[in-house]
Order: structure tokens, then C-alpha cells, then sequence
């Protein structure tokens, strides 16, 4: 990787966990979550499942929310940073939307979406998805 992308992924890696803390203090699960396309932040994602109370507002979905009223449905030029591998269901969020690179801080095995059994992120088996993003461990 060139060194300017790391310093990028790490920049936006740094955001990722402000954004967490923000939702650690309010009682949430410390998950913060952006999305970039052409060097721009076009979505930002704070855990808010329990404030919410919506099992759906994981920092990831929030983020590509966002991205999709800024961007569109397709997100093939985007890269999502996050602070925690994506579960099982942002993973499928994010397929949906063709996000083309997702980078991650720490990896969750039992329910995450490229490490766990149930590998959605990754799966090349779901042929309307295509290919599976490009995904980084930072």
C-alpha cells in the first residue's frame, strides 16, 4: 500500500474512533463508522441500537444512510472505514450497495461479516452482488 493511502486510512480510522467514543458515552456499543469516495467523507455512523431502539441503527448502516441520500444507491467507489468488522447485517448493507473497499479496525469472529462462519461479506456465492469489496485489517 502507498504511504499516502495509509496515512488516508489511518485519518479516517482515527474519525471512525471519535465517532465511537461519542457513542460509548451515551451507553452504545463503541462502533463508529464513515464513508469515502474521491478522497470525501459522504457518510458518518454512530452505534445508536439502544437509543434508537432499533436493532438497525449499527454505526455502518447509519454511515451508508447517509452516503446514499449524498451519493446514490451505488457505492462502488466508496471505501466504509469502521472501528469493528461489520456483523452479519451491515455486511449484507453493504453488498447491497456494491461498497467497493471496507477497511477495519478489529475483527468480531463469531458474528462478523468476512471472519465469522457466515462469511456474507466476502461470499462470492450470491451472484446478483458480484464481487465482494476489497477488505483491509488496519
Amino acid at each position: 500500500m502507498k504511504q499516502s493511502l495509509w496515512t488516508d486510512d489511518e485519518r479516517y480510522l482515527d474519525r471512525c474512533a471519535e465517532l465511537a467514543e461519542i457513542a460509548r458515552s451515551r451507553g452504545e456499543s463503541p462502533v463508529g463508522s464513515l464513508l469515502v469516495v474521491a478522497g470525501g467523507i459522504v457518510g458518518e455512523g454512530i452505534e445508536a441500537g439502544k437509543s434508537m431502539q432499533d436493532i438497525t441503527c449499527h454505526a455502518e448502516v447509519e454511515a451508508i444512510r447517509q452516503a446514499v441520500k449524498a451519493q446514490g444507491k451505488d457505492l462502488s467507489a466508496a471505501t466504509l472505514y469502521t472501528t469493528q468488522e461489520p456483523c452479519i447485517l451491515c455486511s449484507y448493507v453493504i453488498r447491497h450497495h456494491r461498497i467497493g473497499r471496507v477497511v477495519i479496525r478489529q475483527a468480531v469472529a463469531h458474528i462478523g461479516g468476512a471472519t465469522s462462519a457466515f462469511p456474507v461479506l466476502t461470499t462470492n456465492k450470491v451472484e446478483i452482488w458480484g464481487a465482494p469489496p476489497v477488505v483491509d485489517f488496519a
